[in-house]
């Protein structure tokens, strides 16, 4: 664990109610106050209501830079922080806000492991309705997604990558902080979403980062310049503690790719390890890819990039990549050999279009809701029906007949359908004119 710099100067504790009061007048925190909310809040001295108190005025009031970058590198130091130095690979990481249909971690990572990078990724609590990367890989039998630290760090110098569970033992004050975020409704805080990640993600040993900041109704970030300005505070904060680190803001106003489920996502992922798969999905791999090679100075230029991501999709390097990291987690590879092997719902229906026209506009969230619904999502007793889904989603601008699919639904239950119907419904709107579909990536931060 990295020790923290020895004070130079004698602090003089303040109370809780001035540290609220300074932060709700628009005051700025010194490094020894943060230091002090953060080991307060670590050994349980700040009582919950005052912890709540700050974290709503640090909600209205915000931070600064220097404050983002000071939580931020205080949080990483509340608990252990990995030390890759040993593995002579650039090590980068890739962190996405969150989407719906979003499977690019499945295919990113063994994509730049197949590149020469060592990808060190952390999975943590995604928002609400959204399957993360390990609900769908434990649809593969025997996958093993809780390592501990050195079970993680020894398969990282073996095999070059691992997507395991989030360790408690890495930034403890952030949890303490996002529990309690929860339940005041302050998630939405663009630096304690900025502290939260980079905390997280650079206690992980990362020397670079590439985050995916998505927008929409897919998302918790509802506002594109909201986005804009949260993957400017990512990046800021990134480069001031040293780390190479780069943003995309990406729309979230439909599903990405044409499934969204575990096994059926799976499955996706599996055809765009290969070079095939939805165009969508196949344009924010290629982008995503790119920025990581590039950071990672295994690629120098934009074509070089582009055309080692290409390189290693379409001679089935990167397919093996991910069968490695399957192996070395414990799961059974002959699924990914034979995707088939994969569950399948013993019901499915088709979501008829209610009359001819365009498809305008797809709430991605009520889909995600829908899709939760049917089993697809943790129940109350951890459990996943990896059956369950929804495939072949219909994209805005398409045009469709009256009857016609807008999607198919995998399902298991009759009663949970019903109820998922009512948000699979609501989802579509249809128009007679044609929609101009919005960019995939709207803008880079680096």
């Amino acid at each position: 664990m990295r020790k923290r710099p020895i004070p130079t100067r004698r602090f003089i504790k303040p109370s809780f109610t001035s540290l609220i009061e300074k932060k709700r007048d628009n005051g700025e925190f010194t490094q020894e106050e943060i230091r002090y909310i953060i080991d307060s809040t670590l050994d349980g001295e700040m009582p919950q209501h005052q912890l709540a108190a700050l974290l709503m005025a640090i909600y209205f009031a915000n931070m600064s830079a220097q404050e983002t970058a000071i939580l931020t590198e205080e949080m990483m130091l509340s608990g252990e922080v990995i030390d890759l130095s040993h593995i002579s690979k650039p090590k980068i990481d890739k962190y996405s806000t969150g989407g719906v249909g979003d499977k690019t971690a499945l295919v990113l990572a063994p994509l730049a492991m197949a590149s020469g990078v060592v990808v060190p990724m952390m999975v943590g609590v995604e928002q609400q309705f959204v399957i993360n990367a390990l609900d769908k890989l434990s649809a593969v039998p025997g996958f093993k997604s809780h390592l501990s630290i050195q079970q993680f760090t020894d398969q990282l110098a073996r095999v070059g990558g691992a997507i395991v569970e989030q360790s408690k033992e890495l930034a403890p004050a952030d949890q303490k902080f996002y529990d309690l975020r929860l339940d005041t409704g302050t998630i939405p805080s663009l630096p304690l979403i900025t502290g939260s990640v980079l905390s997280k993600k650079l206690a992980e040993g990362a020397e670079g980062l590439v985050i995916d900041v998505k927008w929409g109704n897919g998302s918790f970030i509802k506002d594109l310049e909201q986005a804009k300005q949260l993957a400017r505070s990512m990046t800021r904060v990134g480069r001031s503690m040293k780390r190479r680190c780069v943003a995309l803001v990406t729309d979230m106003n439909q599903p990405l790719g044409d499934s969204v489920g575990t096994s059926l996502e799976i499955k996706e992922a599996i055809q765009l390890l290969k070079g095939e798969g939805p165009e969508d999905m196949k344009e924010l791999v290629l982008k995503l890819g790119m920025e990581i090679v590039r950071l990672a100075g295994v690629a120098g230029s934009t074509l070089s990039a582009k055309q080692t991501v290409q390189r290693h999709l379409s001679d089935g390097s990167a397919l093996e990549k991910f069968k490695d990291m399957i192996r070395a987690q414990g799961g059974d590879t002959s699924f990914i050999d034979h995707p088939e092997k994969f569950p399948t719902a013993r019901h499915i229906r088709k979501l008829p279009a209610p009359k001819r026209g365009y498809v305008h506009t797809i709430n991605a969230a009520f889909i995600a809701k829908g899709v939760s619904i049917l089993g697809a999502g943790k129940d109350s007793h951890g459990k996943i029906d990896h059956a369950v889904g929804v495939s072949e989603i219909k994209k805005v601008g398409t045009q469709v007949k009256q009857g016609e699919p807008l999607m198919m639904i995998h399902y298991n239950d009759e009663a949970k359908l019903e109820q998922a119907l009512d948000y699979f419904k609501e989802a579509y709107r249809l128009a007679p004119k044609r929609p101009i579909p919005p960019p995939l990536v709207v803008e880079r931060v680096a």
